[in-house]
């Protein structure tokens, strides 16, 4: 099968190289067809090159973009693919779905689809087209798998598309997640183009209307249209895992937030990237602290106000600015009230054709460090979420390393999704270890942390 003269590099692999180009639907009107009746005439082919070296006898991928889901950023944009291929160990990925312009439903139903292997078929030669030369040595026919994307999405619904200045264009939508173990469960997001397959905030949904029994939530989703029926749960239980790992980060220092809450001092807590404000109002209303968060772009903290349930009060204020750059004028100010328990950092780097990756490589300085350190109490703890870009095998050592440098101890939880690390260091050394009856404030956090808790060991 031939290809026009515009694609003929693609006959070798370029790092990071990104091409999308139309192409007639060899599955309309074909039973192998997974976008049902109404599909497109035409395809939108999307290819994208490892940024990681390749070897000698390149492999390539594809992936049919789920039905209904074409224009989702994690489909459409170059950080997405980039992320999906970085997930697997091929040179290139293939991405075939409807062109953008093909209409969508305001609620997009993301069931799993029948199998899509008989539509492996009808897409081979041009599959084959689109691999490198150095992929049919020998003459042998290259072997191009058919991936699927799957995800614990059952309906999905965008509520709101808006641009901040530092952020750019980020989604507010609202889900519906299955779980194995129990019913479906409502949820809002928050997700931003340049990084388009990392949930920044996801808090639960409650439905406001006794009209609607909670055996049918998905329906709630249906008559969102109407306004006012879902509304977020704020300062509850925290839904993402790497938010629960990060507030049990606190346990390491309990005691000496015991003792401070026992002698009536309310502990202070700095947030660095607030996203849609789940940790902190998490923090201030379950744990009892002062929060000071720091967001860079003002339009996230509009967001969050508007959207997910965050309200500032005497407790919890919310400052728009650079939060490593805050730290470091704390830092030199050296004022009393900026004597914090504990510091978190919920940062991912500006990078997006790094790969989605945490904290910033600024965090990472040993200056800055040392500024975190010098901002917090005796007893106070740096809490950091760590996501290792994917290109990077000594990130994490070394992130550790430039810790040891500065702190006393080291904490580490996993949070076991196969990105989340949280690290946890400590100004000074811990003297106590956790125990099952340590006080009012160890029993609130593990409303907070769950079981991650029991998962915090020392390095």
């Amino acid at each position: 099968m031939a290809v026009s003269p515009e694609l003929e590099g693609l006959r070798r692999i370029v790092p990071s190289r990104f091409i999308s180009f139309s192409f007639p639907n060899p599955l309309l009107r074909d039973a192998s067809n997974p976008y049902g009746d109404g599909a497109a005439e035409f395809l939108r082919v999307s290819v994208l090159d490892s940024p990681l070296p390749s070897p000698s006898v390149p492999q390539t991928a594809a992936m049919l973009v789920p039905a209904g889901r074409h224009r989702d950023w994690i489909f459409s944009t170059r950080a997405g693919h980039l992320h999906l291929l970085l997930s697997t160990q091929f040179s290139r990925l293939i991405l075939v779905g409807p062109e953008l312009p093909a209409p969508l439903p305001r609620v997009i139903s993301c069931v799993a689809r029948p199998d899509p292997d008989p539509a492996h078929a009808r897409l081979l030669p041009l599959l084959l087209a689109l691999c490198p030369s150095a992929a049919f040595r020998d003459n042998a026919v290259p072997d191009i798998p058919l991936l699927s994307f799957q995800d614990d999405l059952l309906r999905l619904a965008p509520v709101k598309v808006v641009a901040g200045p530092v952020v750019g264009e980020m989604v507010v939508e609202d889900v519906a997640i299955h779980f194995a173990s129990g019913p479906a469960e409502l949820r809002r997001r928050l997700r931003f183009k340049r990084m388009p397959c990392l949930v920044q905030t996801q808090v639960r949904l409650a439905c406001q209307s006794p009209a609607v029994p909670s055996s049918s939530l998905l329906e709630a989703l249906e008559e969102e249209a109407s306004g006012g029926l879902l509304q977020p749960e704020a300062g509850g239980p925290l839904a993402q895992p790497y938010l629960q790992a990060m507030v049990a980060g606190l346990g390491v220092i309990a005691p000496s937030i015991e003792e401070s809450i026992q002698s009536g001092v309310r502990p202070k807590c700095l947030c660095a990237g607030l996203g849609g404000g789940s940790l902190p109002m998490s923090i201030r209303m379950g744990l009892q602290f002062n929060v000071l968060g720091v967001e860079a772009d003002g339009v996230v903290l509009d967001v969050a106000r508007k959207y997910f349930g965050l309200m500032e009060d005497e407790f919890l204020r919310a400052h728009v600015g650079d939060a490593i750059q805050m730290i470091q004028d704390f830092a030199r100010q050296r004022e009393p009230d900026m004597n914090f328990s504990a510091v978190m950092v919920d940062l991912d780097s500006s990078d997006a054709m790094c790969g989605v990756s945490a904290p910033p490589l600024e965090m990472t300085h040993g200056s800055v460090l040392l500024a975190a350190r010098t901002i917090l109490c005796h007893h106070g703890v740096l809490i950091l979420n760590v996501i290792p870009p994917p290109a990077d095998g000594f990130f994490y050592k070394g992130l550790i390393d430039d810790l040891r440098q500065v702190f006393s101890e080291l904490y580490e939880i996993d949070v076991g999704n196969g990105e989340n690390f949280v690290l946890i260091a400590t100004v000074s050394p811990v003297e106590t270890t956790l125990t099952k009856n340590s006080g009012y404030f160890l029993t609130e956090l593990r409303k907070l942390a769950g079981d991650f808790l029991e998962h915090i060991r020392k390095i």
